[in-house]
Parts: structure tokens; C-alpha cells; sequence
């Protein structure tokens, strides 16, 4: 599937200014610092949008924050290899299509498009590989025989009152392992259950050997897309799709695993499971969380249907590097709440910055650039609301330079030329 246009970023050694610092982040699986890569590649797998109601600032908000990773990366001279899904065949997806009496197919199509038009305006640096699960069926199909075949996954009839045409798979998280089921995620007992029923697990399904055995392989229903597969026709389960797709990318382990804090169990929490029963050592080394989007008191889904739309505020006439300046003011591990008037503060922000930007350099002589300042702040957990209150503050006792300008653009995608000349 192809990706959206990717934006070009300046290298700032190539100004002289040397090579960035490689991150320090905080690590879900351990709850500690670590400095990643620890050699001169890195590799990210970040899960991707169900292609509906799409993009709202929940996405947005965590695809800015490894989008900033990958920005920091890259300034270090790390090479730096990206993969990403769409998840265009699922439950939500169907049932969305179903409501509105549309194609479901084009549901997909239309939301991957609008994602993609949304990214590029955020200029959000695109992943090298975006896949759709339609587009990897016959490997996922592979991967659930072979979990079969070495005994991690098992057959069950569908639930009585389902026309199933065959029997679902499911992955028995009973056998022991590497790691027991939660300590990926560092959650316990009550907890996992009770995430397994909110995210659709169906933990009371009669006949699974744990309430938390996920879906592998959902075997054909009449009216349901599915397609033929070593396992039998159907459709992928949810958590075994970013399993295959990311090690068929990126090898496995690789160095990040990627997505919002609601993802933690079971999605990323399974995939690592799936990945070792299918004879990795590990699926990533390092696993990040970004925090969660809150709206008028909850937090925005889907569900509760209280999303902020990117498209929305764009259409409403919001300058997108001032709608990525309002993200970046929040940490990206930090759960926070959306208001109305951050985007105003986020547009008069980019206002003092252009205004400085297009101010002639009187005295070039003071050499001095807010290079080390964003480098050392985001090298610290990407703290993007100490780089933006460093930019500020730069800005107050310097008059713009190249290599400023250059950063700003480089590691915090802000390019202040480009919004000028609009």
C-alpha cells in the first residue's frame, strides 16, 4: 500500500553542527530509561489507525510522538527503518460500513486516504513499509498454522447461534513461555481480564482454555469477508496481523514497538507472545506508550464518538504547523485533555516564530543557536514542551540563523520558510 509524500529533513551536521544525542525513553516492559539504539540502526513498528473515523487528535498525537523519535533519531546519524498496519479488515470496521450502508472496502480506502492526507499536512514523516492486513492474508495464515502445529494455538467451534462455515483458532495463552501473560505490561490479573473484555476479547466465550486466549483466526461466517488461507478461509484476529507484518518488515526483535498507551494489553502484550511462540527470542527490545486524548472529560474514541478531527480543524482554517505546535506542547507519555484554546495559543506561538524567522540578522557575529538546546531536551525522554518553552526563549536573545531555522525544521518539523511563503 503506498505511503503519503515524505518531507524533507535538513541534516544539521552537514551545517557543521556535529551529530544529535541518541534518546533517552522510558521503556513500558521495564519501567525504566533506556537509551535507544544501543548500535547504528533502529527499527520501529508502530501499530496503525482501524480505517474509520479517522484522523482524529488521539492518532495524531501518537504518530507526532515517534515521529519525533524518528526526527531525533536520524539527527544522531542512525539509520533508521520504519513499518507500520492498516488494520482495513475488522469487527469495528464492518459494523461501521454496515451503519452506513457502504462497501466496507471503501470505507477503508476512503478513511486510508484521508489518514494519509492528514499525516502529510502534520508532515509526519511516513513509515518505509505501510501495510494493510488484506494485503498479508496468506502470511498471517502461515504463521496461525504454524502456531497450530507446535501446539500454541487451538481449534474451538463457534459460539452456538454463529453460522460458522469451520472452527476460529486461538492462541493458548495457558503453555508457559518466555514471559508470563502480563509481565510484558506489567498488569495484573483483574486487570488483564478486564482489558480483554473491553478490547473485545470475549473472555466468556465457553470452551477457551483461558478467558484471555485471543482470536487468531475467525473462521468464515455468511456475509463476512474472508479469504482462503493454511488455516482455512477467514480472517485474521487482530493482534497476530502487527505480529506477522512486523517481523516480515522488520525482523524480530526489533527496537520499538509503538502506540498509544490503550494498547498496552492485550494488543502489544500479545504480539510479543505470538512473536516468541513463533520462535523469536523477543518481539521488540523496547516498548513505548504515548498517553491518551481526553475531550469535554473522557477520553476521545470512537465510541463515545467525542473526536477532534484533524481534517475538521484544518477545514476550519487551522495552520497545520500550528496544529502540530499545540501536540507538541504536551509530553508524549502524559495522558492530557484537548481545549478549544490551545489551538488559538499554538497559532499565536507560530506567530512570534515566524516574526522572529523573517527578522534580518544585524549582527551574525554572536554565532549563537538553539541547536544544543533542542538536542538536549529532546535527547531526555522527547520532551517536546521543554523545546518549544527552549525555542521561545531563543528567540527572546538571538535573531534567527540558519542552523536555528534548520533545527526547528529538522526535530521539530516546524518549517518556518514554508509556513512564511503561505
Amino acid at each position: 500500500m503506498h505511503s503519503w509524500q515524505r518531507p524533507a529533513v535538513p541534516s544539521l551536521e552537514a551545517l557543521g553542527t556535529g551529530e544529535g544525542t541518541r534518546p533517552s525513553v522510558h521503556d513500558v516492559r521495564t519501567d525504566a530509561r533506556v537509551v535507544v539504539p544501543e548500535g547504528p540502526t533502529a527499527s520501529m513498528y508502530t501499530c496503525g489507525i482501524t480505517p474509520y473515523d479517522a484522523t482524529h487528535l488521539g492518532h495524531a498525537f501518537t504518530y507526532l510522538a515517534f515521529d519525533t523519535l524518528t526526527r531525533v533519531w536520524l539527527d544522531a546519524g542512525i539509520e533508521v527503518r520504519t513499518a507500520m498496519n492498516s488494520t482495513d479488515v475488522d469487527d469495528p470496521l464492518l459494523e461501521r460500513a454496515a451503519r452506513d450502508g457502504v462497501d466496507w472496502r471503501e470505507l477503508a480506502q476512503r478513511q486510508q486516504q484521508l489518514f494519509r492526507t492528514d499525516m502529510e499536512a502534520l508532515r509526519i514523516l511516513p513509515p518505509d513499509h505501510w501495510v494493510a492486513v488484506t494485503e498479508r492474508i496468506a502470511p498471517i495464515g502461515d504463521a496461525v498454522r504454524r502456531l497450530l502445529d507446535s501446539g500454541d494455538a487451538y481449534r474451538l467451534a463457534a459460539p452456538d447461534g454463529e453460522d460458522a462455515l469451520g472452527e476460529d483458532v486461538l492462541f493458548d495463552t495457558t503453555r508457559a513461555r518466555r514471559f508470563a501473560v502480563g509481565e510484558g505490561s506489567r498488569t495484573d490479573a483483574a486487570q488483564m481480564l478486564e482489558l480483554t473484555r473491553e478490547f473485545g476479547g470475549d473472555p466468556d466465550r465457553p470452551g477457551k482454555r483461558s478467558p484471555l486466549d485471543p482470536l487468531l483466526w475467525r473462521a468464515e461466517r455468511p456475509g463476512e469477508p474472508a479469504w482462503d488461507s493454511a488455516v482455512g478461509r477467514g480472517r485474521p484476529g487482530w493482534h497476530v496481523e502487527c505480529t506477522v507484518i512486523a517481523m516480515d518488515e522488520l525482523g524480530a526483535p526489533f527496537t520499538v514497538a509503538a502506540g498509544g498507551r490503550d494498547l498496552r494489553f492485550p494488543h502489544q502484550e500479545l504480539q510479543g507472545h505470538h512473536a516468541i511462540a513463533l520462535g523469536a527470542p523477543l518481539f521488540s527490545m523496547t516498548r513505548l506508550n504515548a498517553g491518551l486524548v481526553a475531550y469535554q472529560g473522557e477520553k476521545m474514541s470512537k465510541s463515545l464518538g467525542n473526536l477532534v478531527l484533524v481534517s475538521k480543524l484544518l477545514a476550519q482554517g487551522a495552520r497545520p504547523a500550528a496544529l502540530r505546535l499545540a501536540l507538541l506542547d504536551h509530553h508524549w507519555r502524559q495522558d492530557w485533555e484537548w481545549a478549544d484554546d490551545e489551538l488559538e495559543a499554538a497559532e499565536q506561538r507560530l506567530d512570534r516564530w515566524l516574526a522572529w524567522s523573517t527578522t534580518p540578522d544585524d549582527d551574525p557575529s554572536l554565532g549563537e543557536s538553539v541547536v544544543p538546546w533542542l538536542r538536549v531536551t529532546l535527547a531526555d525522554d522527547l520532551n517536546t514542551p521543554a523545546a518549544l518553552q527552549a525555542v521561545d526563549a531563543f528567540i527572546q536573545r538571538a535573531p534567527a540563523d540558519a542552523g536555528s531555522l534548520a533545527a526547528i525544521d529538522a526535530l521539530l518539523g516546524i518549517d518556518l520558510a514554508a509556513v512564511a511563503a503561505r
